[in-house]
């Protein structure tokens, strides 16, 4: 099977039901990606599929149907995402386990949503648990990276 992940093709011989999360991790070594739960509940896993948040422990790698970007992919070398900028200003992170599947999650609901309200940062990211309890961090977050995004 052919797989494009952060813009870089890959080949993998692996069985079609196997979820997408140990693909990336086993198979292609691409450890930003975290397993949390294996059930699709805490939002740790959560990565793009052309540009919509999925749980990729939950997504069989024959489900795949368009590139894949992670966390490291969000950003490029040269400038980070709106996300990852405004993840680093609100020091967002405690722990950190969660929070490439929150930036994913962020990421993908400011395309849809470019200036939520509190009550649609909250329903959004209802789905991305954080043991640490960043999540008046995250939603402060969120707002300045859709700020953000709309200035450019």
């Amino acid at each position: 099977m052919k797989l494009i992940v952060n813009d870089t093709e890959h080949t993998v011989d692996v069985a079609e039901d196997m979820p997408l999360l140990w693909v990336l991790r086993d198979t292609l070594g691409i450890t930003d990606v975290k397993y949390g739960c294996g059930i699709a509940q805490c939002g740790a896993c959560t990565v793009h599929v052309d540009g919509i948040a999925v749980r990729s422990c939950q997504l069989a790698i024959a489900d795949v149907d368009g590139d894949v970007t992670t966390v490291k992919g969000l950003g490029r070398p040269q400038a980070l995402h709106a996300v990852q900028a405004a993840w680093i200003e609100h020091q967002v992170a405690q722990c950190g386990y969660c929070q490439s599947g929150q930036i994913m999650q962020a990421a993908s609901f400011l395309d849809l949503v470019p200036d939520p309200t509190d009550k649609d940062i909250d329903a959004a990211m209802s789905g991305n648990l954080c043991r640490c309890g960043t999540y008046p961090r995250i939603r402060t977050a969120i707002k300045t990276a859709a700020s953000s995004l709309r200035q450019k």
